[in-house]
Formats: structure tokens, sequence, C-alpha cells
């Protein structure tokens, strides 16, 4: 999959740790209610940081998240 049009023409803006925790549960193939259940924070919650780091990365979905962070050793 190809990072947006947007994610490839602008700089990727940087993570906070705790959406850098999130990207790697992530990557591990974990859903929003098992993150939130891991850091013991409420599924809402989960659902912002995924949206941010949606935003940040330039991408539409959580796979093309997961493929721009490995490319970018940004996990």
């Amino acid at each position: 999959m190809q990072p947006t049009r947007a994610a490839a023409q602008s700089p990727l803006i940087p993570l906070s740790s705790r959406e850098q925790e999130v990207l790697k549960l992530i990557m591990e193939g974990a859903t929003n209610t098992e993150i939130a259940r891991r850091l013991y924070v409420s599924p809402n919650t989960i659902k912002t940081h995924v949206r941010n780091i949606l935003n940040k990365l330039g991408v539409e979905h959580r796979l093309q998240a997961a493929v721009v962070a490995l490319r970018h050793g940004l996990v």
C-alpha cells in the first residue's frame, strides 16, 4: 500500500510516546478494546490516539500506518 499524497509530500509529524505504544500494539494486531485493556484506558481514548496516529502519518487505515511505521523506523 502506498502512503497518501499528503504523507508523500510532507514530512512525518512525530508521534508522542503514547502514540508509539498504541502503534506498536496496532502492529501486533490488537483491537482498540484490547489496546485499551492493556494500557488501562478507555476504548474512546484509544480511538483518539488511533485517529491522531493516522492523521500524523497521513494514512487512512491501520494497516497503512503499520507499513509507514516499518518503512520509517518509527517503532
